[in-house]
């Protein structure tokens, strides 16, 4: 395997739950990595020469030598694959499956939440007004979810720390963190995942003023 340094381009405000995925993920398994921050504002992903890495010109982008490879799942499970040692997954297969089928629902559904309840909220406290209807009924389809995977009040969702749970607890905080009602045992579980050091080391990255 190529022992190239690993690069990872994120977005300059540090408010991509995508790339923080990835940000996690790299941090979990102990890997050095150079992190490069572009300005999506200014159009810094539109260059050629980031497109020449990212055909979707999207952060993440994860860099390794001559190979390059966006979309932050991709991202996750190749670097699951390529440096095993430390699992962000978990071991058994159809759990594993599980994750994934997690992170896939957070990332195509609950479109009303993420459109009123960005990641502004979740990492830049900013506050936003009440949800609409539409909202509503994708934040108790979140809840209900979140409620039913976590039946029992687990610490994890599959028994240990996976990077699913760092992903459920984004969108759970963009409510959490506006002040919407959230049931207090999913607020605990939110809050148990936001303290874990890579998620800590995520949080703390410097964000210039809006």
């Amino acid at each position: 395997m190529s022992q190239s340094p690993l690069r990872l381009y994120v977005d300059s405000l540090f408010t991509s739950p995508y790339a923080m995925s990835v940000f996690v993920t790299l941090r979990e398994k102990g890997l050095a990595f150079d992190l490069v921050s572009l300005d999506l504002d200014a159009a810094h992903n539109q260059t050629a020469e980031y497109a020449r890495l990212s055909v979707s010109q999207r952060v993440p982008t994860l860099v390794e030598g001559d190979f390059a490879l966006s979309e932050s799942s991709a991202i996750t499970e190749y670097l699951e694959e390529a440096y095993p040692s430390i699992a962000v997954y978990p071991a058994d297969p159809k759990q594993r499956a599980r994750a994934r089928q997690v992170q896939a629902w957070l990332r195509s559904d609950l479109l009303p939440i993420r459109q009123e309840r960005s990641t502004l909220v979740v990492f830049c406290g900013q506050q936003r007004p009440p949800l609409s209807p539409e909202a509503q009924a994708a934040a108790r389809k979140l809840i209900g979810g979140a409620q039913a995977l976590l039946a029992g009040n687990p610490a994890y969702l599959f028994g240990e720390w996976s990077i699913a749970d760092v992903d459920l607890a984004v969108m759970l905080n963009r409510l959490i963190l506006n002040g919407d009602d959230v049931p207090a045992e999913l607020v605990d579980y939110a809050r148990r995942q936001w303290q874990r050091p890579s998620v800590q080391a995520w949080l703390n990255q410097p964000r210039p003023a809006l």
